[in-house]
């Protein structure tokens, strides 16, 4: 997310009371569970607001059916050209990106960009945006396996390991779940954490990660075969947190020098040994204070800190937030980050004559039933 930003004029939810209409562009084998992430907690909202805050459709090229990576085929509402009042695009992605994007997507999605609609991915969907030039000095996310070849298409883009991304207009979740994270930081920034919360709880869905959760991308995928005693000192690393190994004892460990050692770490991960070791001691310290209900002091020492004042010191300069704000939530920091997403809205008339009904409208009628339905007041 870029620190340049206008103040975000979506902050006002009350305009008329109409539902935002996402279009999800399905590509050939998309990822289902993508979709799923990305689509369920809109439902949710509706649902547990007793609204219809959202509408969606889904799209295909020709409006014909579409095969996931699964095998399962999914019949779209309408063609991508069909005439609709959208505000959001998300192209789902998933196996084989660059053969599923065609010359005709990347004109649409063009065309979209120039009717100012707001875009996002899921899964590897990111990868037509970019085809498109639509992502170039954007942060994006994409699932771990397209970063390498992304890198290398679209070199304009700015690629992150990050779960998902959302700068300025442009929304991308890397693949799974994480388009759920993504919606549902969408959500509470639209109308308010209260909601967000809610759908959690009906997915049992424990912890809502935020834009600094990342990936965890596979070394191996990374460097491949080519740097076997890297992956091991890495490895060494990964395995002796709570009393890490001096950087010179490393080395001996796979016979390099402590010189060649630091080269190996500033010419393929792009900082210094000592560094990396702290990220990955901070990294485990922080699934230690979401997950368990050990003392800060006790996450110190088993993350190998040699005092708590030490520990949160790093930590802070690191994720931003104290360890003890992280474990309450991070309220502070997303109280004041400079960065929060100024997702911007372009409201205007969800419903026209020429439109075909969404499955959103029926899936409000049919929550109506449940006893969760327009269980969270909204303020607006």
């Amino acid at each position: 997310m870029t620190s340049n930003q206008a103040k975000d004029p979506a902050a006002d939810t009350s305009r008329a009371g109409e539902p935002q209409t996402l279009g999800f562009l399905l590509l050939d084998n998309f990822t289902l569970i993508s979709l799923a992430s990305a689509i369920e907690p809109l439902r949710m909202a509706n649902q547990l607001s007793g609204r219809e805050l959202y509408r969606w459709y889904t799209l295909t090229q020709d409006g014909l059916p579409v095969r996931a990576s699964d095998g399962l085929q999914v019949t779209p509402d309408a063609s991508m050209h069909t005439p609709l009042s959208l505000e959001w695009v998300v192209v789902c992605g998933g196996v084989g990106p660059h053969h599923s994007v065609t010359r005709e997507h990347v004109r649409w999605l063009q065309s979209q960009s120039r009717q100012l609609r707001r875009l996002g991915s899921v899964c590897t969907g990111s990868w037509a945006l970019g085809q498109a030039g639509l992502l170039d000095h954007y942060e994006t996310s994409v699932h771990w396996e397209c970063l390498a070849a992304m890198q290398e298409a679209f070199p304009n883009v700015i690629l992150t390991p990050h779960l998902f991304s959302i700068d300025r207009d442009r929304f991308t979740a890397s693949g799974g779940t994480a388009p759920l994270d993504m919606m549902l930081n969408l959500i509470a920034h639209d109308y308010g954490r209260e909601l967000s919360a809610g759908i959690s709880e009906m997915f049992i869905y424990e912890r809502v990660r935020n834009e600094q959760d990342q990936q965890r991308v596979p070394l191996k995928h990374v460097l491949g075969t080519t740097q076997p005693k890297l992956l091991e000192i890495v490895a060494l690393m990964e395995s002796n947190l709570e009393e890490p190994i001096e950087l010179d004892e490393l080395a001996r460990y796979v016979d390099v020098s402590r010189r060649q050692l630091e080269r190996l770490f500033q010419r393929y991960l792009l900082c210094s040994p000592s560094r990396y070791y702290l990220k990955l001691r901070l990294v485990r310290a922080r699934q230690l204070l979401k997950q368990t209900p050990l003392s800060i002091i006790e996450i110190a020492s088993v993350c190998g800190f040699v005092s708590t004042p030490h520990f949160s010191k790093c930590y802070r300069e690191y994720f931003g937030v104290p360890p003890r704000n992280e474990r309450l939530g991070g309220v502070e920091r997303q109280g004041n980050n400079p960065k929060s997403p100024p997702l911007l809205r372009q409201w205007g008339n969800a419903s026209t004559a020429r439109e075909p009904s969404s499955g959103a409208q029926q899936a409000l009628a049919n929550a109506q039933g449940e006893p969760t339905f327009a269980s969270v007041l909204l303020l607006n």
